[in-house]
């Protein structure tokens, strides 16, 4: 282990997969433990972490698997506590939770739209809101939010509940990391562009292109300069280096994480 995180414990929700490969949240939990971090790792389902499990422990790593859902400000309360009962203390949070549902504002239910809030930018404010007060009476930690290129320009598809609740996490980002940074709080934002990972194949294909993978993948493809999709890991890296004492000057924010795609202007 080159141990950029040794030492550190680190909460990393939404650390299960819909599926084999590397999800952002699979690639966070992984890459952090091969780092020396000690991995809470939190999902509402158990069995979508069991990859994410396997991996780390044929690593070495050190892991610890927690039920939580996180839109629910009581669990987020008790995930905070079981962490600091297994390992003492929060020196990193990730903010992982999320996806994207299809629609436009004519399309989108209500219903719709108030769930993607709330899977989308709740889950970042509720995992803020309990662990910065842990934070400060340590003296500080880092927080690392995971955003979407949807929330800073169109991406493809009109899903306009996932673009503003991607927003509103870069900006509750910014805000919270002015508002913490004389408490030694540092709050950054990773924003992924379209990446190649399993909720691609299970979810986005059903929603996009009528269950057709490669038709999805192709038209993704085409948007990104460098030709071709990144994976969790990448995601995963860039949030390694928020995470780490290497970013100790930086807060408030963004790495675009995305082949260059919202660069393009055509």
């Amino acid at each position: 282990m080159a141990g950029r995180l040794q030492g550190k414990v680190a909460i990393v929700s939404g650390a299960g997969c819909v599926g084999p490969g590397w999800g952002n949240g699979r690639a966070m939990a992984v890459i952090f433990a091969q780092e020396g971090a000690k991995v809470f790792a939190a999902d509402k389902s158990g069995d979508a972490m069991t990859e994410t499990l396997a991996r780390v422990r044929e690593a070495g790593g050190d892991i610890e698997p927690y039920e939580c859902d996180a839109t629910d400000s009581t669990q987020v309360a008790k995930m905070m506590s079981a962490c600091r009962a297994r390992y003492g203390r929060i020196d990193i949070l990730v903010n992982n939770v999320g996806g994207s549902a299809a629609g436009g504002v004519a399309e989108l239910s209500e219903d719709a739209w108030d769930g993607q809030m709330d899977y989308n930018l709740k889950t970042v404010f509720l995992g803020c809101k309990h662990a910065i007060p842990v934070m400060i009476a340590q003296g500080g930690g880092a927080i690392v939010n995971i955003a979407s290129a949807s929330g800073t320009r169109w991406s493809g598809s009109a899903q306009v509940g996932y673009a503003a609740s991607k927003a509103g996490v870069l900006q509750l980002s910014r805000v919270t990391a002015v508002q913490y940074a004389a408490k030694g709080i540092r709050v950054n934002t990773v924003v992924p562009g379209q990446l190649h990972t399993p909720m691609v194949e299970v979810r986005l294909a059903k929603q996009r292109s009528g269950g057709d993978v490669d038709a999805l993948l192709k038209t993704r493809v085409s948007r990104i300069p460098m030709g071709f999709m990144g994976d969790g890991r990448d995601t995963a890296y860039a949030a390694l280096y928020l995470a780490s004492d290497e970013a100790r000057f930086v807060t408030g924010a963004e790495i675009l994480v995305d082949g260059g795609m919202t660069a393009r202007c055509d």
